[in-house]
């Protein structure tokens, strides 16, 4: 009696196996992977997994943060913003505005090479080829400017290329329009300064041998 009592006992068992696995089965191929994932809990971080923040608020990848230098003053206010166009030829911002007195000295962010310097739609502008940032160079323009720099001048980071001409009409006051570009494509220059530059903390100017302040 005792045999068989358990062989049953064996049997009902197997039995209540049975129907728990096809149970089980049957809700997790219900769920639909987000419900999933939330089962089973947050993916691991890894090249699909959580990411961590960039240390520029809004930076471009595409642009390495080569600047070592404000190209006026030591921490200028922007008075507009970077804002792309939707198309090509659509309205926007291609560049940011930073408060700049009259007279005051335009700098090269970083070190490369003078493309143009000379007068647009009867304004000073001075663009410089940025020293290896790729193919094409990233190339930064400043303008109103009055040039002190020649077409092909190599300048270094810090150097003086010009003063800010009054009556920038970008601005309802003086000021200085700074953009960046590769080819034909602008950028947003503000991407080009490291964290330490950004920040509303104490900037600096490296020194840079043979260029006066």
């Amino acid at each position: 009696m005792r045999d068989g009592s358990r062989m049953r006992a064996k049997r009902c068992l197997r039995t209540w196996l049975g129907l728990l696995l096809g149970l089980t089965v049957t809700v997790l191929g219900s769920l639909t992977p987000s419900a999933l994932a939330r089962t089973t809990g947050p993916a691991p971080p890894g090249p699909t997994g959580p990411r961590e923040p960039s240390g520029v608020p809004g930076a471009d990848p595409a642009v390495p943060a080569v600047a070592r230098a404000w190209p006026v003053g030591v921490r200028p206010l922007v008075l507009r913003g970077w804002e792309p166009p939707a198309t090509t030829y659509g309205r926007g911002h291609r560049g940011v505005d930073l408060t700049a007195a009259p007279g005051t000295p335009v700098r090269a962010v970083a070190p490369g090479r003078v493309s143009f310097a000379g007068r647009v739609a009867g304004r000073g502008v001075v663009s410089v080829e940025l020293t290896a940032t790729g193919t094409p160079p990233l190339r930064t323009t400043y303008g109103p400017v009055r040039a002190t720099v020649e077409k092909g001048a190599e300048v270094a980071t810090g150097e003086v290329l010009g003063t800010v001409e009054p009556g920038s009409p970008h601005c309802p006051t003086s000021c200085l329009h700074w953009g960046l570009l590769r080819g034909k494509t602008y950028l947003d220059p503000l991407s080009l300064l490291p964290p330490w530059l950004l920040s509303r903390g104490p900037s600096r100017l490296l020194p840079v041998a043979g260029v006066k302040p």
